[in-house]
């Protein structure tokens, strides 16, 4: 592996590249017409245009991705997270062209990535899993069978879902046909397949999701949990470790569980187990996602371990660097998006030019980050500017030194979400841990005010 074509656009594109010029790898970035003066760009050995604006005709374009390595002499091709990163055919056609997929096999990918059979190797795995339906429910008369034996409220989610798409919830029976049928028909026109299956709704739950790494031969470590559940809409907005919540004898559990399941799909590269942990800290199995996240910057910080790298190493066929006992937990981390969206206007996106950007920094302060000032935030694609990571030896130091760099955060010429994560660390129930993955929607539901 010489030159790494990376298949993105923003800060993830700029992450990937930092990495392997860390490790003395070549890299190519590929653009979009939206994204010729893009930081990927300039900071990238190589870089090809692949197309419009529009995801659907550049970062989308398995055709045009493939030309572009060819072009370049590229023999390897990192995904990053979002767009093709879980896209069993695209991993599969990389591995058939000869081309070194920087992330687990499309067989892992096509197993995990659909919900059921994920579901399925958790159980096998002896992981808890939130009751429901066993795979797939064909018909409606079936579903009602499934939702009557595990009882309301329940979810309806697509087998293929992903951002919070394709998912319904029913308090009901009177109202679960019409969202039975809204949920495969949003299914079907987002990801192509109407596929649903049933899920007993936790009430009010928290996020936690385990990091793992797993290489080749067998050998896989976890590197914690991260605490997801300050959420909007289903869409994270602050991520910590350790979880507040959590006790040493809980997070060895759920990262052996996490493990299990990596094994059991047989599972090499970076990869994240998601659970809900109920009030009564009972840990379900939610979800296996199969690429480097957005959130990989806090256990990078928390444990040192560079996870780009790694994933890179492991692509090369090396072994992991790491036994289990030698994976520790240094403070605390809290990771703080900053997206370009309207508070006050219940979060709207907001596109257009950063006339100034100034990032904050000093100890304790990492940002990642693809902006910079004159650069202009296209409409096309997610609305994210930054993320802010803050270091603390103790919770209660981290949110001091994220509420410090908030303050010195300076972003005009755009609406940013600096004010809502002002609010979050002045918020007293994050403070005392009083909250679950439905806070926020509850506090604007109430008309809370960001702004």
């Amino acid at each position: 592996m010489k030159k790494v074509l990376v298949a993105n656009r923003g800060e993830i594109a700029v992450r990937v590249i930092r990495a392997c010029h860390d490790l003395g790898l070549d890299t190519v970035a590929v653009y979009s017409q939206a994204d010729s003066e893009a930081l990927h760009v300039l900071l990238a050995d190589e870089a090809v245009c692949i197309g419009e604006p529009p995801s659907a005709k550049s970062y989308l374009k398995m055709a045009n991705i493939l030309s572009a390595c060819e072009i370049t002499g590229a023999d390897a091709i990192h995904p990053g997270y979002g767009f093709l990163s879980e896209n069993a055919n695209f991993a599969s056609i990389c591995e058939s062209c000869g081309l070194n997929f920087i992330g687990p096999s499309h067989q892992s990918i096509a197993k995990l990535g659909d919900k059921a059979q994920a579901k399925a190797i958790a159980k096998g795995a002896k992981c808890p899993v939130i009751p429901g339906s066993d795979g797939v429910v064909e018909t409606l008369e079936e579903a009602e069978k499934v939702a009557k034996k595990i009882g309301f409220p329940i979810f309806i989610k697509a087998v293929a879902g992903g951002g919070g798409k394709g998912i319904r919830i029913a308090e009901n029976k009177q109202e679960f046909a019409r969202l039975f049928s809204a949920a495969r028909t949003e299914a079907e026109v987002s990801f192509n397949n109407p596929a649903v299956y049933l899920e007993k709704m936790i009430i009010r739950p928290r996020h936690i999701e385990v990091q793992i790494l797993g290489d080749k031969s067998g050998n896989y470590i976890h590197l914690g949990e991260r605490d997801c559940s300050i959420q909007r809409r289903r869409q994270k907005l602050i991520e910590e470790a350790p979880s507040p919540v959590l006790t040493p004898d809980l997070r060895k559990k759920m990262g052996e569980a996490a493990i299990r399941i990596a094994k059991a799909a047989k599972y090499y590269s970076a990869g994240t187990v998601e659970f809900l942990l109920d009030k009564d800290k009972n840990f379900y199995f939610m979800e296996m996602n199969t690429r480097i996240q957005v959130e990989h910057t806090v256990t990078e910080e928390l444990t040192g371990v560079d996870l780009l790298q790694e994933q890179l190493r492991i692509a090369q066929g090396s072994e992991l660097r790491y036994k289990q006992k030698e994976i520790h937990f240094d403070g605390h981390v809290i990771q703080c998006r900053i997206n370009a969206e309207d508070p006050a206007n219940n979060f709207a996106p907001s596109p257009g030019t950063l006339e100034y950007y100034v990032p904050p920094g000093g100890p304790h302060v990492r940002i990642d980050s693809a902006c910079y000032a004159g650069y202009t935030i296209p409409p096309y694609y997610d609305s994210m500017i930054a993320k802010l990571i803050v270091h603390g030896k103790n919770r209660k130091e981290a949110i001091q030194y994220a509420k410090r760099a908030l303050r010195e955060f300076h972003i005009g010429g755009v609406h940013s979400t600096i004010s809502f994560h002002e609010h979050m660390m002045d918020n007293d129930d994050f403070h005392a841990n009083a909250y679950d993955i439905k806070y926020i929607d509850d506090l604007l539901d109430n008309g809370y005010s960001f702004a």
